[in-house]
């Protein structure tokens, strides 16, 4: 069997919620169900008490540890699978992720995700503060998105980095192709996002619960094209890093990301279209969004370190289309 620990402190917007509702938002990868039965089997904590109510109201700053017990089955086994390292020291690695690679482990797939290539390459010289499941992972980004993120070698750079995502001084921009013309062409959204009640893999803005979700955007360029809805190039900066943010944010505004399956228009139809602009848009291999630029201070010498990433090939092919087909 494999133990894997994960802790946090009760945030004074979650205080009052049932105890299974807060792992839930906590703990993306398992269903609200199978935490439930974490909790009954008696592997959560809260402030050193063992709790067993999936009911139960919690507080502020209470102290929860939960122990996720896996089957042997879901060992993760190293993969030698290439990784585009831009950046690397005796602390940190920064990454850029393919589309189509998962960062870590969970939801019944243990396979070729970034962690088992990581562990393949790295073995045990990896941050382990998110558990055996998540050795060196600071952030994530979807599997469908593309783009940069900093994987911690040690305790101490993964605190040290954690620490400025949860004051939000970690600068990361991303590039969204989106439907039609975001208004004003500038501007912050700014909402809670939560689960969404009819499916649990997705997430859906609410006016009265969830987390707290700040985006930042500039449109860059709207492309007009005969006979083919508006689109247009925004550039997001997140103030936060909530799941699925962008793209929860983007449909709220009217303006879903070409590609997202999940949050996007469904069954798009054209008058008449050109066939290239129609090839890459089936060819897309993910949403279009791409996390170009990442902005930290080095958690051991201070110093502020800024990358900036190259696009995948079918969302620069998409983007050189839409500059010719809009000239």
């Amino acid at each position: 069997m494999i133990n894997n620990t994960i802790k946090f402190s009760i945030k004074p917007e979650e205080a009052g919620k049932r105890l299974d509702l807060i792992l839930t938002e906590r703990i993306v990868d398992l269903t609200r169900s199978r935490l439930k039965k974490i909790i009954e089997s008696k592997n959560v904590k809260i402030n050193n008490k063992v709790v067993s109510s999936p009911s139960k109201k919690v507080k502020i700053d209470e102290k929860i540890i939960v122990k996720i017990i896996k089957d042997e089955n879901t060992t993760i086994r190293p993969t030698k699978i290439k990784i585009d390292i831009v950046f690397e020291d005796d602390d940190i690695l920064v990454i850029n992720k393919p589309v189509g690679m998962v960062v870590h482990p969970g939801a019944g797939n243990y396979t070729n995700t970034l962690v088992n290539a990581l562990i393949y390459k790295y073995k045990k010289k990896l941050s382990d503060i998110n558990g055996s499941l998540r050795p060196g992972i600071v952030h994530r980004i979807d599997k469908g998105t593309s783009g940069l993120l900093v994987v911690a070698k040690n305790n101490l750079a993964h605190f040290k980095l954690a620490k400025q995502f949860n004051e939000h001084s970690i600068k990361r921009k991303y590039l969204a192709l989106v439907w039609g013309v975001i208004r004003p062409l500038k501007g912050k959204i700014e909402t809670f996002i939560t689960r969404n009640k009819k499916n649990r893999q997705l997430m859906m803005v609410s006016e009265v619960r969830g987390k707290k979700a700040i985006t930042n955007y500039v449109t860059q360029k709207v492309y007009n094209i005969k006979d083919v809805p508006k689109i247009s190039l925004i550039e997001c900066e997140l103030q936060t890093g909530r799941t699925h943010q962008i793209r929860v944010h983007m449909k709220f505004k009217g303006n879903p990301l070409l590609g997202d399956k999940s949050y996007g228009k469904k069954n798009i139809k054209f008058k008449k279209i050109d066939k290239n602009f129609q090839n890459n848009l089936e060819n897309l291999m993910g949403q279009a969004l791409h996390a170009k630029s990442l902005g930290f201070f080095h958690p051991k010498n201070n110093k502020f370190m800024h990358f900036d990433s190259t696009l995948p090939n079918d969302y620069k092919k998409m983007l050189d289309l839409l500059n010719k087909l809009s000239n």
